[in-house]
Order: C-alpha cells, then structure tokens, then sequence
C-alpha cells in the first residue's frame, strides 16, 4: 500500500514537472551577498531590450517565467533589479538549468520617505502578521494580555488559551525566543503592555530551520518585539494591596528581555480569587501526548464533588494561594539555547455547595441531594531544563521534566441525608526526558533521532468516615470506615529512527521505531471495623493487574510545500502488541493487533489572504488499563466501577474543511470550519443506578458514536468608530449509546453557542468592552420520549473612563440568565468598580478597587448532559474592598 501511494505521488509530481517542461519555464531564486532571500525583486526575460515576459519573487526569493512560445530559440537575457541592490543579467543558455542570481548591496541611497499614519493597520510580510501593540492598547491596560483579547482576528478563551482565526497558537515566542513553551499565560499576564512593540501571528510555523521549507506545518504561533528601551534593563510591576474583609494580594516580578538573556521571574500570593494555577496551564499538552502515543494514568479516586460554576473563576473561588516561578533562558552562542523553568505553587481552596440530580429512567426517576463542604491543599513543584541548539542545517533539543505535587482534600459530605467526612490524598511523581537530534549531509537528506522516556507514580487513598452504603458494602453490617487506595505506576518509551529526502517539489520522510508501557493496576476496597479490624469491603475488592504493550511501527510520510498547495500525507503502520494479567480473577489475555491509520491534510491558497483547508484520518486505537480491571474500584463515594469485557478496540474516522479569509488593509477576519467524526467500539458502559449507588461494567457490544460540528467567525475592527467588531457561531451534535439498568438509551445532543462582542476606543478619554455568549442545549432521547432544553445567556460589559492623565475610573459587570422548562429562571448580575490615581513622581499607582458590588453570595447553575439533569448552588464570596500600591521598576 504504501509502495503504491508512493509511485502515485511520484507519478502526479512527475506529470506536473512534465508539463512544466513542455512549458519552457525557467526558474530559480535570488540572494544578497549574505545568501538571505531577496523578496519583490523584479525579474525580466529580454530580447534585443525587448521585454518577452516579467514577474517578481516571492518571499522565498524564488521566481518562475514562462518562456513564450514565439520566443527565439537564442539571444534570450535574464534581468534582475531590486531597489537598493545593483542591476544584473545573465544570458540564457539552457532553459532546463536555474538562474540563480547573489545581488550586491547599491550604494545608491534614495530620499528618505516618512509616511505618518495613527490609523491601527495590520503589516503582512510572507507568513506573518504584525499588530503594533499601541494601536490597541488603552491607558488602563497594564499587561500584555489585556491588548492581546483585542486584537482583531484574536480570541481568548476564558484559561487564557489564544487563537488566532479559530486556530489555537502552539507557542508565543519572547522576542523570537521559546521561554515558556505553551505556558504563556505567564507571559500574557506579567509583561507590562508598554514594553512590547508588535504582537506577531505566524502562520505555517515551523520551529525546525533545518525542517523549514521542507516539511509543511499547519501551525500559528505568536511572537512579541519588545521595544529598544526595554531591551537594555530589567522590567517589573510590583504589587501590594489589602483590603476588607482581610484580603491582601501581592504580585513581585522582574524581567529581562535582552538578545542573550531573556527572564521572567515573579512570587505572587493572594486571597482575592485570581487563581495562580492558572499561571501553569499548558495549553497544549493534551495534543503533544498524543503525538507521542503517551497514555498517561487518569487520576482515579476523587470526592465526587459537583466541579466548578460556570463563572469567571475569581467569582467564585475561595483561596489563599502563593507561587514561585522562575523562567531565564540564555542564548550561548549563536542558535544555542539553556533554559530554566521551576516553579513551586501552594494553595488553600475551600467551595461549599448542594447538588440535585436526576436521572431520567423509562419508568423512573432517580433523585440525589448532596451538600458538601470541601477544602483542598495542593503542593506543586515543577522543574524543566532543556537545551536547545536550532541551525539551518541541525537541530537538537533535551528537555528533562520533573513534577511532584501534594495533593490532600477533605470534605464534609450529606448525601440524601446520611452525613460522612472525606480524606483524599493523591501524590504524583512524574519524570520525563525527551531527546531529540536532526541532522542534515552535504547531499541534503535529512536525519533524525528520537528517545522519550517517562516514569509515573500516583498513589491515591480516600477514607470516607463512618461507612457508607452497608447494604451494599461490607456484608449489610455497620461498620466505622470505608477505605480506597490505588496506583498506577507506569514507565513508558518512544524511539524512532527518520530519514528525509527533501526535494524541489516533494519532501519524503521514512521513520521506524517501537514505544513500550508497562503498568500496574493495584488497588483495594477494605472495610474498617468498628473494632479496627480491616476486611475486604466486597468479594472483588481488590486489583493486582499487569499491563505490558509494544507498539512497533514504520511511517512513511509525503510532505508537498509547495506555495499554492501544502499538502501532508502520513501512511503509518503499527503493530500493538498487548497484554494483560491478573492472576486472583485467572485473567490473562493477548492482543495482537496491525493496524493502518492513513492521514491526510492539505492547505490550498484560493487567493492573496485566503485558503481552504482540509483533512482526513482513520484511527484504530485501543482502551487502557483502566478500562480492563476485574476487582471493583469505589471511585467516588456513590459509584462503584469494575470490568467484563474485553479491551476497548476503536475505529474513529474524522474529516474536515475550512475557510479562512483576511483582508489585512481593512483587517477583517472571516473563517469557517466543518467537522465529522465517526467512531465505533466493541463495548459499552452499563449502569445499575439505584438512590444509593452507581455501579458500573462494561459489556462486549458494540457502541457507535457521531458528532458533527460547525462554526463561523467574523472579526472587523471599524476605522470610523475605532471599534473591534466581532461574532461567530458554534454547532455540534452528538449521537451516543448507554445502557442504563438493562435498558439501551440513545441519545442525540445538540448545542448551539452563539457570540457577539465589541471593543471600542470611544474617545480618548472613554473606552468599552462587551461580550454575550447564547448557548442553547437540548437532549432528546426516544425511548423516553422525552426532550430537555437549557438556554444560557451571559453577558460581559466594562466601560473606562480617563477624566485627566493621572486619573483611570472603571466599572464592569456580568449578567448570567437560564432558563429551563422544569424550573425557575436564574438571573444574576455582578460588578465591579475600580479608581486609580497615577502619582508621577514617585511613579507609583494607587488604585482602590470594589469587587461584587452588589454583595451576591450564592450561584444557582444547570446541567444537562443525555439523560442527567443537576441543579447545583454554590457559595461564593461576597463583597469585598482593596487598595493596591503599584509601581514599575
């Protein structure tokens, strides 16, 4: 198959540069003297100074002139001529060779030219884009992030996530440099909005100079410039506030943004809501595992809590949190990185809610109220270094990982009016290396050495005091306490050997490897007397599982970069080799599987600023650990999870196209994007819910699941009214089965999410910002006859006013309103206000700041997921008052 695929493409290229030939083209590229690409230069092919044909070369500095067919067969001259370098010609004498041309510098200088302009405008060269940060930036503004959310053709989800055209970014680079990997909300939410210069989108980014032009990369990624001034000295804004009732927040940091040195270190501690774990979100990381095929443990046990509202998290979160992070990178030398980042987090954070929920049965509803009072105490340390070494003809990188994180959480819980207290402890030890070498010969074929290497341990023990459910648990006898442990230790590989041929018209790269896991599955479910005695809480209790799976595989992968088409097809074969034992249930099974998941995906450039973009795959994938284990697990106090089946085998097809247009000079931005997806099992989950219990297993049928999903998005920044204008719609439907006491229930959800928003720079002295999110979902299953829809409707609004140069006025405010037909409408409205007065100097900020005006302490939310309707309520905090002192140093 894949021999085949390979000639077809050989072929199609073959016929093309056929074709091209009996065209009589001629071609080749343009450099200075420094061997850099020389962009728009302008190229003729001249006869007796008569001119036969003409172009321009790209941004690559190649260029491409059809010879026309009248032409004489001799006495053809190639011109080339380019302001600020000298003319030169060359005469044709073989059209088959390139004419390559080196330009030198002209010492002709021409009239300086200033052309003024305070209109916001949007600067394309090539690839990338370039927004000056001062166009959109406002005075109340103080980071990074704050003009990053407006910019036209940008969206930040709420966890600090940016895309760009509907695209999340895979990095944002400090001044060319990868300081933080996808950590950016570092960056976002400490540099100081002044210091940086452009905000730069870069389209079909690859990181890899030996790889560029190579092999096609559909990546976006974000790069900021950093003004002169703030390049030669340290950078920071300091924080220290407090307020009533007894709040404070502290925020200490210093930067560097110099060429050899770039920092960003910071300790921040607070009581206010502002979650400092968010500073350590990787955005991308779930993406990354899968490319490395690194199934890593889930978290297992847990306390069962309702999660968290659908708020801005500093509504609602109750904390007392501090953090160090430590991030310096120091180029050695010329394309020779060190890197550094260690970061070490501590936490309280309490929540307080009741829960109801229902679940829809044929002949019955089942209810569960619970109120718990939760209080959790993580302990995170994190330590990366990697060394980088990125040249145009090698690359190499080493990047050694360590996390370690203490986890205890408690809680006090009434469930359906019986009361227990919970203890959960899960600590984490997490080590990774990754390894990877790219080298190129002198005949230009490409090289590469791969080895990643992880070890995980997660031992997790909850003790739910006194003892739940005995009339399931524990032979129908009261007894004192209830007692999980689990843990997965894991160690996990991946090495491969490649090899690229890259060419004119067609790259090809060849890669085989092998990945190992092996694992463990150990737990326990015992019963604690109330003589202390310990016994099993059930007959299968407890898990003593081995896991052990080789994947050894061959890809052959066909990359096409061109201008026009960029197109990408991997071909890779796997060969699973799996098994799995466990001797207590005399469970000892193999599988042993080859599996072909061809990919396809392309970008077509229809226009200047526009592309169609596309894709297809077909994934065999298999199930985990966690989906095998025969003793039962209680991983939350009221469900009861274990195993019948064999392991999950899945085929998931998905296809997509989109649209993506631009028009930078106007900047508008339009994009379009259609998803399917159809996947297909060999198990089901089943449920035996009672008023008490869930217990789950999975059964060997098959299950199908399909999701189709659309979306649109618009963003159009007005001259007139100095306005970003925005909006765009979301909708997804889903089709999936569940067993359910014996009774198979499908459903079909679907949710629509639509968005508008502004903002404007009224005046000088008065700017705004609004968004509103509708969201409506419906479930409807036929075997109940029944159809549930929810319709959320949020709003966000700021509005900022500058009476004079020192003095900053806000007010802000949400508004959240559901509406479902079995209960009341929830309306809520928050704001906040703020007044900050800039004292010149001793260049310092005062800024006194009112958060939940209104003093609302409690949040009402609704669920509906298939056929699982909650109504949660949460306490949140109330109003309350701070000063903060601000200056920069």
């Amino acid at each position: 198959m894949i021999a085949l695929v390979k000639n077809l493409l050989l072929g199609i290229i073959l016929l093309v540069s056929t074709q091209t030939a009996f065209a009589q083209n001629i071609g080749g590229t343009i450099t200075d003297s420094l061997g850099k690409a020389v962009p728009f230069a302008s190229v003729t092919l001249k006869n007796n100074n008569v001119i036969l044909a003409y172009t321009v070369t790209n941004n690559k500095g190649e260029y491409s002139i059809a010879i026309p067919a009248n032409a004489p067969k001799t006495g053809l001259l190639v011109e080339v001529s380019c302001v600020g370098y000298k003319k030169q010609n060359l005469v044709l004498t073989d059209a088959s060779v390139p004419c390559n041309f080196k330009l030198s510098a002209s010492s002709k200088q021409l009239n300086e030219v200033m052309i003024k302009n305070s209109r916001p405008h949007l600067k394309v060269s090539g690839d990338t884009l370039s927004y000056r940060a001062s166009d959109f930036s406002s005075p109340q503004d103080r980071v990074i992030g704050d003009v990053i959310k407006k910019l036209p053709g940008v969206t930040v989800a709420a966890d600090g996530k940016i895309s760009y055209n509907n695209k999340p970014i895979s990095n944002l680079y400090i001044g060319g440099d990868n300081l933080l990997d996808d950590k950016y909300n570092i960056a976002t939410g400490a540099i100081p909005n002044k210091v940086v210069d452009l905000v730069q989108i870069l389209e079909n980014h690859q990181p890899i100079k030996a790889l560029k032009g190579k092999v096609v990369s559909d990546d976006v990624a974000m790069n900021l410039t950093f003004k002169p001034d703030a390049k030669i000295k340290v950078v920071g804004q300091e924080t220290v506030g407090a307020g009533l009732p007894g709040k404070y927040d502290e925020n200490l940091n210093a930067m560097m943004f110099k060429d050899k040195y770039k920092a960003i270190n910071y300790l921040k501690g607070n009581n206010t809501g502002y979650d400092v774990q968010n500073d350590l979100v990787s955005h991308n990381m779930a993406s990354y595992l899968s490319r490395l095929d690194n199934d890593k443990p889930n978290t297992v046990l847990s306390l069962g809590t309702a999660g968290d509202p659908d708020l801005p998290r500093n509504r609602y979160l109750f904390d007392q949190s501090g953090i160090i992070n430590l991030n310096n990178l120091v180029n050695l030398k010329k394309d020779v990185q060190l890197k550094a980042n260690v970061s070490y987090l501590h936490d309280t954070q309490t929540q307080n809610y009741t829960k109801s929920t229902q679940i829809y049965q044929p002949n019955d509803t089942v209810k569960y109220t619970e109120t718990q009072q939760n209080k959790r105490r993580p302990d995170w340390i994190h330590t990366q270094f990697t060394l980088n070494i990125n040249r145009d003809k090698y690359y190499l990188n080493n990047t050694l990982v360590t996390d370690y994180s203490h986890n205890t959480n408690y809680s006090g819980l009434t469930t359906n009016g019986v009361f227990a207290n919970q203890v959960f402890k899960d600590n984490t030890l997490d080590f990774s290396n990754e390894f990877n070498l790219i080298n190129t010969t002198k005949s230009n074929k490409i090289y590469e050495w791969y080895s990643y290497i992880n070890r995980i341990t997660e031992p997790e023990t909850r003790t739910i005091e006194p003892g739940l459910t005995s009339s399931k648990l524990n032979n129908n006898v009261p007894y004192a306490s209830l007692l999980q442990t689990t843990n997965i230790p894991t160690w996990f590989t991946n090495n491969y050997l490649s090899f690229k041929i890259p060419g004119n018209y067609l790259t090809q790269s060849y890669k085989a490897g092998f990945s190992q896991q092996a694992q463990q599955l150990q737990s326990s479910l015992n019963a604690v007397q109330y003589n202390n005695t310990v016994t099993p809480a059930l007959k299968n209790s407890t898990n003593n599982l081995d896991w052990n799976r080789t994947r050894i595989y061959a890809d052959a992968q066909y990359d096409v970069p061109g201008n026009k088409l960029k197109l990408t097809v991997d071909l890779p074969l796997n060969l699973q080799l799996l098994n799995y034992n466990d001797a207590q249930y005399n469970l000892d099974k193999t599988l042993n599987r080859l599996y072909f998941n061809p990919k396809v995906s392309g970008k077509y450039q229809t226009g200047v600023e526009n592309y169609v973009s596309f894709g297809y795959g077909f994934k065999n994938d298999v199930g985990n650990i966690q989906d095998v284990y025969y003793g039962n697990i209680l991983k939350n106090y009221r469900s009861l999870y274990s195993n019948n089946a064999d392991l999950t085998e899945r085929q998931t097809q998905t296809a997509l196209l989109g649209f993506n247009y631009r028009k930078a000079i106007t900047l508008f931005f339009f994009g379009a994007n259609a998803m399917y997806t159809h996947s297909v099992a060999n198990n089901i989950s089943s449920s035996i819910i009672t008023d008490t219990l869930q217990q789950r297993i999975v059964l060997p049928f098959e299950n199908g699941f399909d999701s189709w999903q659309l979306s649109t998005s618009i963003s159009k920044y007005n001259f007139a009214l100095r306005t970003t204008f925005s909006t765009g719609i979301n909708w997804q439907s889903s089709r999936s089965n569940q067993i359910q006491n014996g009774i198979i229930l499908p459903y079909n959800t679907i949710a629509t999410t639509l968005n508008a928003g502004i903002e404007s720079k009224i005046s000088e002295k008065v700017n705004l910002s609004y968004k509103a999110y509708y969201t409506q979902t419906t479930s409807e299953s036929k075997v109940l006859s029944s159809k549930a829809v929810i319709k959320q409707l949020q709003q966000q609004g700021a509005i900022n006013y500058i009476p004079s140069s020192n003095l900053f006025l806000s007010l802000s405010g949400d508004h959240y309103f559901t509406h479902q037909d079995a209960a009341n409408d929830l309306k809520y409205i928050f704001a906040d206000a703020s007044a900050r007065y800039k004292f010149n100097k001793i260049k310092t900020d005062l800024e006194l700041s009112a958060v939940n005006l209104f003093d609302t302490r409690t949040y009402s939310a609704l669920y509906l997921s298939a056929n699982t309707f909650t109504a949660n309520t949460y306490t949140i905090p109330g109003r309350f008052f701070l000063l903060k002192a601000m200056f920069n140093i």
